[in-house]
């Protein structure tokens, strides 16, 4: 089934029981990217200063939040969950239906994980969890 390459196989009760933290750890893993995004001008101007520049404030921030975005998702990670889209917020969760590994799939605009899909379908390939 290829379970082994997942920390944990979730039902959905235990996708639903996790929204709150993954709430969290969405809104941290967007203020670390749209900092990044917000100092990306200026880093790269540092850039192309970099041969007569020791380095710089802006290039110290911007590795800082690139840091903190690293650590965000590490922790989204290690829950088990996959982010999938880093703008959307897009996560998917193994499941298993029928002895076959598919993927829970939530999007955080939903207040609930109410859609799955097959591994290879990814998200347009979505059905509802009375499909499942």
């Amino acid at each position: 089934m290829g379970e082994d390459r997942f920390t944990r196989l979730f039902t959905v009760e235990e996708a639903n029981g996790l929204l709150p933290r993954l709430r969290e750890l969405f809104a941290e893993v967007a203020r670390h990217r749209d900092a990044m995004r917000d100092r990306n001008l200026q880093v790269e101007e540092v850039l192309e200063n970099a041969p007569a520049d020791s380095g710089s404030r802006a290039a110290s921030e911007y590795l800082a939040e690139a840091h903190g975005l690293y650590r965000s998702m590490e922790r989204i990670r290690e829950l088990g969950v996959m982010l999938k889209d880093l703008d959307a917020g897009i996560m998917d969760f193994p499941c298993e239906r029928g002895g076959e590994l598919v993927f829970l799939c939530w999007h955080p605009r939903e207040e609930s994980v109410r859609y799955w899909h097959e591994v290879e379908d990814g998200y347009r390939g979505r059905r509802p969890i009375s499909e499942l």
